[in-house]
């Protein structure tokens, strides 16, 4: 006790020569005892908002990769739009192509029923005729009457058998079928590759509504007619004028100055003076001669077409006059005679499918006519690759690259020396 207040008397009696130590000692225990602890900062952290702030400081000018960014936003959705497109015209393709082909068998069974049938019915006739002829009396009445009734019956049958000719018909979808199934590759293909334009499916709708146009499906008021007075090629594609464009004009670099720039595409002068030979060597050659063909086996079946009901109802008018009368001979051999006749003229018109013959000239020379109407529009715009597009023209030919260019140098110096050309572009028909 007596230390401690010797303590607290040494501590009161401290000198006056240090009282800024002594005040700040004091402070500082005051400080002490009155600090509080400051709670910790809750730090939110946005991302996006940080990220913005920082670009907004580092990139001061954003409107120029905002544009850019709306762009490629607005690129994609039209790509996929066109995607969607494309893959909505190859459903109605491939729909097509199920319905020509269940339709073409349905006429090619036509073809084979009818022919059977109007041989067998004609060929009875001609039997009943002849066996009315040579019973004679009361049992020869029934089998004339019946002989009638057929050969007027194949009459009417033939003569609507001719009209549609079921065998054309056949092969009208055969074609069609083929043609939708190129077109369906060619749609695979611009979806595999990618890059494709609004014009890219302008074009595909015309090429599928320019097949529906070339092969109907109805007869009844959309039949293509299967006697013309000229024989015409077939036009399964668009006109040049209905085609969409996909470059502005103005846009694109003039032939001579693309060719001085080498922006040729893979074109040169001598790749299209050899492509220019190949089109007119089809034209005089290959063309021609099918037109030729083709108006030769036209002639023909009109001629069959209208023999084959004329010998029938001959030979039912043979069959109604038969008797013991003196013009009953003429009448028996009219109905034998046009009934065996007509059954050969039927056999040989349908079996052989003299239609399907016309149907194939058609289609050949109008193959030629697009492989031509091709190669020069790509010349003036020269859109594919020249030697892709050169080993397309051979393949399609028939030919190869080196037989291809052997063909245009003897074009060329059949047209400088005046000597005709005496082979022909396809070696495929």
């Amino acid at each position: 006790m007596q230390q401690s207040m010797a303590s607290l008397s040494t501590t009161l009696s401290l000198p006056s020569s240090c009282p800024s130590s002594c005040s700040r000692s004091s402070n500082k225990s005051i400080n002490a005892a009155i600090h509080f602890s400051r709670p910790p900062r809750v730090r939110f952290s946005t991302p996006e908002l940080t990220l913005t702030t920082q670009r907004t400081v580092d990139e001061p000018k954003t409107a120029p990769a905002l544009l850019d960014s709306c762009t490629n936003s607005i690129d994609n959705d039209k790509s996929a739009e066109i995607t969607t497109q494309l893959y909505m015209i190859l459903e109605e393709v491939n729909d097509r192509v199920e319905m020509h082909r269940n339709v073409g068998e349905q006429r090619d069974n036509w073809n084979t029923l009818l022919l059977n049938s109007i041989n067998m019915m004609t060929l009875a006739a001609t039997t009943m005729a002849g066996l009315s002829a040579v019973s004679g009396g009361s049992s020869g009445g029934p089998l004339k009457l019946s002989s009638f009734l057929l050969f007027s019956a194949s009459t009417g049958m033939l003569m609507i058998m001719n009209k549609i000719q079921p065998s054309q018909l056949a092969e009208e979808q055969r074609n069609a079928m083929r043609l939708f199934k190129k077109l369906d590759s060619e749609i695979k293909s611009k979806l595999a590759l990618g890059g494709a334009m609004e014009a890219d499916v302008e074009e595909l709708v015309l090429k599928v509504l320019a097949l529906d146009r070339a092969f109907p499906l109805p007869l009844l008021g959309k039949m293509l007619e299967k006697f013309p007075k000229k024989f015409e090629p077939a036009t399964w594609w668009p006109s040049k004028s209905c085609r969409p464009v996909k470059e502005k004009k103005s846009e694109r670099v003039p032939h001579q100055q693309s060719m001085e720039s080498g922006n040729n595409n893979g074109w040169s002068e001598e790749l299209e003076t050899e492509m220019r030979a190949v089109v007119e060597v089809m034209k005089r050659k290959d063309v021609e001669d099918y037109v030729r063909l083709g108006n030769l086996v036209l002639k023909t079946s009109k001629v069959l077409a209208a023999s084959g009901p004329s010998l029938t109802a001959l030979a039912a008018v043979g069959s109604a006059l038969m008797g013991p009368h003196s013009g009953g001979s003429w009448a028996t051999m009219a109905a034998l005679l046009g009934g065996a006749l007509a059954a050969a003229v039927n056999t040989f018109e349908h079996g052989g499918q003299v239609g399907m013959v016309v149907e194939m000239y058609r289609n050949c020379t109008g193959f030629f006519g697009l492989l031509g109407e091709s190669i020069e529009t790509e010349i003036e715009e020269r859109r594919e690759n020249g030697e892709l597009f050169e080993m397309k023209v051979a393949l399609q030919l028939g030919r190869s690259l080196p037989e291809l260019r052997d063909l245009a140098k003897k074009s060329i110096y059949s047209n400088t020396e005046g000597i005709e050309l005496n082979e022909f572009a396809s070696k495929l028909f």
